[in-house]
C-alpha cells in the first residue's frame, strides 16, 4: 500500500500539536485593518484547535 500524500495547501495553514490536535491560524488579519480594533487584531496573533465537526475531514489531508 503506497504512503499516503500530504495535502500541501492545507499543511501550510494548519499543523498537529504535542497531542496530536489540529491547530489552524486564524483569518481576516491581512488586510483592511484600520476599522478593526486592536484588541480584535491581537486576537488574530493566537492560533486555535480545530473544531471537532471538521476535525475528520482534515485528519487525512494531514496524516502525520
Amino acid at each position: 500500500m503506497p504512503k499516503m500524500k500530504t495535502n500541501r495547501a492545507v499543511a501550510k495553514r494548519m499543523k498537529r500539536n504535542g497531542a496530536g490536535k489540529i491547530v489552524r491560524y486564524k483569518s481576516m488579519k491581512s488586510h483592511i485593518l484600520t476599522k478593526k480594533t486592536k484588541k480584535r487584531k491581537r486576537g488574530f496573533r493566537q492560533s486555535t484547535i480545530l473544531h471537532a465537526s471538521d476535525y475528520g475531514q482534515y485528519s487525512t489531508l494531514i496524516p502525520n
